[in-house]
């Protein structure tokens, strides 16, 4: 989620001639983890001082300091909270990111899927989309073979710019090489314009899809239904072990009895206290 600043923003650094002082990223690095469970160590210092250099400009402050007592005002709560997380997260993703979950989603999951009722799949943590897109084009070519199955996709993240650009849909064209070309006619339009070629989805692929802001650290989430699997992939690695446990037992409630829990592959479970049991490497089942 956090990335090291590129050389742009060394450059501006050096022409604003500040720096946030160890005090004040601080008491920014207290804040990201007490509300968000994001560990924020202090390598991360010049790393978060390039991210707020623009909303700095943006707000016309002429100090890191600034910044941070209008940050912490009631105000600052109310009108930036959402501008701040969407600096410091960074959000990668991909389509078909760690296939071996697709291939299980498929290969077991829905082939043991009884036809009953609405299959559904919670994607935390969906970043700009491109996971519960993937989502969706699995079980709408599972839906080609078996007409009457139906789904729904909850798609859920913490920064409300990246659900915005989730919601759109629009990608660079070489983010679906992945995918086989009979699918990306079926669920993708080219942009016309050749100088910047991008695709957007299909409005088939959009339809089963609910996008919405939920911070994971909340002691429950606004969602009045369970879900038949979760992908919670690549989020965890951000919090710290006691944070993880709290989430993954707070996700679990909106899982079913024998539902499929995914996490990332650099992730790991060992020595949890919670409802899961393992069922292959960074897949599991509730108990």
């Amino acid at each position: 989620m956090f990335t090291a600043g590129n050389n742009d923003n060394k450059k501006e650094l050096d022409a604003f001639k500040a720096e946030l002082s160890e005090k004040d990223f601080q008491a920014f690095s207290d804040f990201i983890y007490s509300e968000y469970g994001i560990k924020m160590p202090p390598v991360k210092r010049v790393m978060l001082q390039g991210r707020l250099l623009k909303r700095i400009r943006d707000l016309n402050m002429k100090s890191y300091t600034e910044y941070k007592e209008y940050f912490f005002s009631k105000e600052g709560q109310k009108k930036e909270i959402f501008n701040f997380l969407n600096v410091v997260t960074t959000n990668k993703t991909d389509f078909f990111r760690e296939p071996i979950h697709f291939d299980f989603l498929k290969d077991e999951v829905l082939a043991q899927h009884n036809g009953s009722g609405t299959f559904k799949v919670w994607s935390a943590g969906c970043s700009s989309g491109e996971e519960p897109y993937t989502i969706s084009i699995v079980l709408n070519e599972y839906k080609r073979i078996a007409p009457g199955f139906n789904f729904s996709i909850y798609g859920s993240d913490i920064s409300n710019k990246v659900l915005s650009n989730a919601a759109k849909g629009v990608y660079a064209e070489n983010k679906i090489s992945i995918i086989p070309l009979e699918q990306k006619k079926r669920y993708f339009l080219k942009s016309k314009d050749r100088t910047n070629p991008t695709v957007r989805v299909k409005p088939e692929l959009q339809r089963n899809i609910v996008l919405k802001h939920v911070n994971l650290m909340d002691s429950h989430y606004d969602i009045g239904e369970t879900f038949d699997v979760i992908f919670c992939r690549n989020v965890l690695i951000y919090f710290d072990r006691d944070t993880q446990e709290r989430v993954i037992s707070k996700l679990c409630n909106y899982l079913k009895p024998g539902g499929i829990f995914f996490i990332g592959h650099s992730e790991s479970l060992s020595g949890m206290k919670v409802p899961l049991e393992h069922v292959k490497p960074t897949v599991f089942r509730k108990i």
